[in-house]
């Protein structure tokens, strides 16, 4: 599993948020299937997506990347 999708299923799981919740939340820009693909390692965001998630999670970009730990 690729860092990022390990990064994003803890932030989302931290959070209490299903896929479906998250998907929601982010107003539909995201669908649920693409966090789901995105989670199994299966597929990558865009970086307009992957800003979109750090921003939501108030965390770095590098750190949703895996680049950085803090």
């Amino acid at each position: 599993m690729s860092k990022f999708a390990e990064r994003l299923k803890y932030l989302r799981t931290e959070a209490g948020l299903t896929q479906v919740q998250l998907a929601k939340a982010l107003d539909g820009q995201i669908t649920n299937s693409a966090i789901w693909l995105w989670e199994l390692g299966k597929r990558v965001p865009n970086l307009d997506a992957a800003i979109l998630l750090a921003q939501y999670f108030n965390v770095t970009l590098d750190y949703i990347a895996g680049l950085e730990d803090d």
